[in-house]
């Protein structure tokens, strides 16, 4: 059965309106009926009470806003009328809410996924090789190998609007008018057939591009390092090509300590190139192109064979958030992070700024002091970071965010924290650390969709789940990435984008747990080598996240 309205958390004191309502809407609520002064458009909140001036707001049963101006019984929450507020935390309370609602997990204890299996133990749900750059000053080589590798070993996939161009050009020479060609409705897109991969049991060559390296400090080219490492040593890449040019910061020699880092005893198929020692552009690509080949036969070697779900390491992300979000989406996935963890497997919570209110719950949360204390001095840090650069995390939301309802960061971080379940805080990473523990591990990167998706693979996430409400493309070089919708008007509107629609638990056809186990139904299969819409695109999203200045 579908409400008009939600309240989130008990001690809340604002509804999200699940459908429009427009003004003089009669509410059922408790029991009585509140009737909208204002129209409140669907993801927005209403208030069930008068608010006066230096009222709080609490939503998630955490304060998330500071009334500024009036809002009458009845009337909508806006930017105009509350400001971003959120509480103090203190990390040396020394409580560790170590209990917690473990969920039944039996039906799951059995099941596996088919995935590649490494030596170090870990687990892959993909087979990639890849190709990458240590320095920006290489990424047109990398571009030179992809055009010379993809099409011949049969990775190519485009779709092509080339014929769309054609017909317009068609149109305008035979005479058509501007008005008439706007009007013309043009044929569908061409997709060019893939050639039959010559290395089967290779998912593909994923040719990774970036601007470091050099230009900016020493530690931006140690960090840069240690991502690409962990992309390197990540389970689900068979080997890598990687292009120096020699004289940049980010050296050979700072990459192997960095691999040494993640995998002490590396065994995979490793090719390293200086161009400035090698000579011409000729000579490394001829080099490279047979390095890399040599390297796919011994990729192709690799086959799928059963894993069980603790293998699996899942990032949780969330990118073009809506009002909706932290209630159908965000929770669901929130359920699968505790199921995950419960069968034994990893969780990685990411996105700090987007953490903003909930400081004192994680801090709760973590198993012990020193975790408590590393989250909330990280937390600090870089909110410290952002206010002197002129901005801070109440500055967080999109104009996107708060025209579907997500007023102030705080409203936002509380609803994005829900994908993390109520699990206990195990380990507390900064960029670009590797997960080694079971359960939620909470990893210190920025709240933007590509760099925060780029940072949790990097730290060993084989599969990312992505809510949206909005809508986002995104997708990553080795990693699947599951777009998680909060509604159901976006599954149909983008469904060559979504996976998965959760906007069934707002239209009163499911409930959270329910679609928290289809996710995980449907996470068993991509890890098993079912394709995601970001894959089939070919969304190969890669952003580093450079944190000093340049010199």
């Amino acid at each position: 059965m579908k409400h008009l309205v939600a309240q989130i958390h008990p001690h809340d004191n604002v509804l999200v309106a699940l459908t429009d309502l427009p003004i003089g809407t009669p509410v059922p609520w408790k029991d009585g009926m509140i009737t909208t002064t204002q129209a409140i458009p669907a993801k927005h909140k209403v208030a069930p009470q008068a608010f006066e001036p230096g009222d709080l707001v609490h939503m998630y049963g955490v304060l998330v806003g500071k009334v500024r101006e009036r809002i009458p019984l009845g009337g909508l929450l806006t930017t105009s009328n509350i400001q971003h507020a959120t509480d103090s935390f203190d990390q040396t309370t020394g409580v560790h809410r170590l209990n917690w609602p473990v969920p039944d997990v039996t039906k799951w204890q059995e099941r596996n996924f088919m995935g590649f299996h490494r030596a170090d133990g870990r687990v892959g749900t993909a087979n990639y090789w890849l190709v990458i750059p240590l320095v920006f000053c290489e990424n047109r080589n990398i571009q030179v190998l992809e055009a010379a590798l993809v099409d011949d070993l049969g990775y190519g996939r485009k779709k092509s609007y080339q014929p769309q161009t054609q017909e317009l050009i068609s149109l305008m020479q035979a005479g058509k008018t501007v008005e008439e060609i706007l009007a013309t409705d043009l044929h569908s897109a061409e997709i060019s057939r893939q050639k039959p991969r010559l290395f089967p049991n290779v998912d593909g060559v994923r040719f990774l591009q970036h601007e470091g390296g050099c230009g900016g400090i020493r530690q931006d080219a140690q960090t840069l390092c240690g991502l690409l490492a962990g992309y390197i040593t990540h389970p689900n890449v068979a080997g890598a090509t990687v292009l120096s040019l020699g004289c940049q910061n980010a050296q050979v020699s700072m990459l192997q300590d960095e691999i040494n880092k993640r995998s002490p005893q590396f065994y995979k198929p490793l090719y390293i190139l200086e161009q400035q020692k090698i000579g011409t552009e000729e000579d490394l690509i001829s080099t490279a192109l047979r390095q890399t080949f040599a390297g796919l036969m011994q990729a192709n070697a690799q086959h799928r064979q059963p894993a069980p779900l603790s293998k699996l390491t899942i990032g949780l992300e969330c990118g073009g958030s809506d009002g909706f979000s932290g209630i159908s989406a965000n929770p669901a996935v929130g359920h699968v992070s505790d199921m995950l963890v419960a069968l034994g497997g990893s969780v990685i919570l990411a996105e700090f700024p987007e953490l903003c209110g909930v400081e004192q719950e994680l801090v709760d949360r973590s198993v012990d002091q020193p975790t408590a204390e590393r989250f909330s001095s990280l937390m600090k840090a870089y909110g410290d970071s952002a206010v002197a650069v002129g901005s801070g995390f109440d500055m967080n939301p999109s104009p996107g965010n708060i025209r579907d309802g997500l007023i102030t960061d705080a409203m936002k971080s509380a609803g994005a924290a829900r994908k993390g379940g109520s699990s206990p805080v195990v380990a507390v990473l900064d960029y670009p650390e590797l997960v080694t523990k079971p359960g939620l591990n909470l990893l210190c990167t920025p709240g933007n969709d590509v760099e925060s998706t780029t940072a949790e693979v990097g730290s060993g996430a084989t599969i990312v789940l992505f809510t949206t409400g909005l809508g986002t493309p995104t997708g990553n070089p080795i990693a699947p990435v599951v777009k998680i919708s909060s509604n159901t008007a976006l599954a149909n509107r983008m469904p060559d984008i979504i996976d998965l629609n959760t906007g069934t638990v707002i239209d009163g056809e499911e409930t959270i747990e329910q679609a928290g186990e289809r996710i995980l139904d449907y996470v068993i299969r991509v890890a098993s080598g079912e394709e995601v819409a970001a894959v089939r695109h070919g969304q190969t999203d890669f952003i580093p996240w450079k944190r000093g200045v340049s010199l």
